[in-house]
């Protein structure tokens, strides 16, 4: 059997593997493309997007809630067609869909469809053919995490891969899960009103590690749905749902989300065959700046390697392994600050370094809480809280958790601000326009530089009114 012969075999269609295609076709065209399975990305088909457009009706419709206090009757009337719900998810998701095939389209025969298994660090079969490549770029993406004896359950067991099929939404489900696609989901399908019961294994949730910050957020979420912590999950058949057992809980739901984590697709990969020694997770040693395995011409992007599951981490790495694999050595990139986001209400995010990394005795936090903050009263926004972490000795930014309104925007200011090294003076000195909610955000700064040793004669020293209509 005669192995055709490449540059470059990029393993997997997902958004990693096309940001890598996007560097390595920069410099070749003797280049491969191999997906097995569907195309369209993870983020397109059954994760990011079909979400948030599920998550926009499910809050465009709890919004009736507040518009007694705007002085707007009859909200007690409007009602809310589930399937059509639906529909327009799936028609969103087709468009998002849409536009990534095109990318693959493009790519014509340098695109392959098929299963890829290793046969050494430079060689690969697809069927029953062989190619070789001075490098190779894994990333096959992950999958949902479901435990054998749920499988079971047949098709009351639902992940985000098939999820968003449903025509309908039953009474009752069960969230199986408070990680951030797990709150994201109960959230969204209390609120379009289904019967919704979340269930974590421990009492941490969205991945929130402040305290503060996690009170706050389960008190939130608990008067919109039933909160379930602390227990292992058993879940069986009954005539006419699934029970679920858990503690001194024992329910039944019309249908469960297992929404318990993702696990990179490694099956039938052969990483053995390269040669280094894999963990207990069946995952080979690499370098996350270069993405490099080992000192292996094989590099590795993506879900797949389990470090970092978010889309703009993915497309970074996607970018580094394809610099990498065209170049004679390995470059080192830095890395972003790190940012999550959770598109719950309050919105969650975390930014640079979590509370449960910091040496609390050795930094400043400043907090914020938005029940008594302005612009949120007027919205009925007025729920939740940010704490900001800096160093004690110079104020400088280290990171910050919170679940506030408008989390996702004031993330980005600050992960920005740690990004470039800036103290919370520097912030402070920077406009605060009024009334908006990143005037929160400034309340939390002030909080660290009234304990910071610094003091700066200039407008970062401008104090607060001490009023509600000015916070």
């Amino acid at each position: 059997m005669t192995a055709r012969k490449q540059d470059v075999i990029i393993i997997g269609a997902g958004s990693a593997g096309l940001a890598a295609v996007r560097q390595v076709s920069k410099q070749t065209d003797r280049f491969i493309l191999i997906n097995d399975g569907p195309y369209g990305t993870t983020c397109a088909r059954v994760g990011c997007m079909p979400s948030k457009a599920l998550i926009e009706a499910a809050n465009a419709f709890h919004a009736r809630k507040k518009a007694e206090a705007f002085g707007i009757r009859g909200s007690e009337h409007l009602e809310i067609d589930i399937p059509a719900v639906m529909r327009r998810v799936r028609e969103l998701r087709d468009r998002f869909v849409g536009g990534v095939l095109k990318s693959t389209k493009e790519l014509g025969e340098r695109s392959l469809a098929g299963h890829a298994h290793l046969l050494g660090p430079n060689q690969v079969q697809v069927g029953d053919e062989i190619f070789h490549a001075q490098r190779i770029i894994l990333a096959t993406g992950s999958s949902p995490v479901v435990p054998g004896p749920w499988q079971a359950l047949g098709n009351r067991l639902l992940t985000t891969d098939t999820f968003f099929e449903l025509e309908t939404l039953p009474k009752r489900m069960a969230v199986i899960g408070l990680g951030a696609i797990g709150v994201e989901m109960a959230q969204a399908l209390a609120r379009l009103g289904v019967e919704v019961h979340a269930f974590g294994i421990n009492d941490q949730i969205a991945g929130v590690s402040d305290p503060v910050v996690a009170t706050t957020l389960r008190k939130s979420l608990d008067e919109e749905f039933e909160i379930h912590t602390g227990h292992e999950v058993e879940l069986s058949n009954t005539t006419k749902g699934v029970r679920i057992q858990a503690g001194s809980v024992d329910i039944e739901v019309d249908q469960v989300l297992a929404a318990i984590g993702r696990k990179p697709n490694l099956e039938n990969l052969g990483l053995d065959t390269l040669g280094v020694s894999l963990n207990s997770r069946g995952m080979p040693p690499f370098n996350r700046t270069t993405m490099q395995i080992a000192n292996l011409p094989v590099f590795i992007a993506g879900d797949m390697n389990a470090d970092v599951s978010l889309l703009h981490e993915a497309a970074d790495e996607g970018f580094i392994a394809g610099m990498n694999a065209m170049a004679k050595e390995p470059t080192c990139f830095q890395r972003r600050t790190p940012l999550s986001i959770v598109f719950s209400d309050p919105g969650i995010a975390a930014i640079g370094q979590r509370y449960a990394e910091l040496n609390t005795d050795d930094c400043l936090i400043g907090r914020v809480d938005f029940a008594s903050q302005g612009r949120a009263l007027t919205a009925q926004r007025n729920k939740g809280v940010l704490r900001i972490y800096a160093t004690a000795d110079d104020a400088r930014l280290l990171g910050a958790e919170m679940c506030s309104p408008a989390a996702e925007h004031m993330a980005h200011l600050l992960a920005l601000a740690i990004s470039r090294n800036l103290t919370a003076h520097d912030l402070l000195a920077m406009p605060f326009y009024h009334p908006v909610l990143e005037e929160g955000l400034r309340t939390a700064l002030r909080d660290i530089a009234k304990k910071s040793l610094v003091k700066r004669l200039d407008l970062s020293n401008c104090n607060s009114y001490q009023t509600e209509a000015f916070n």
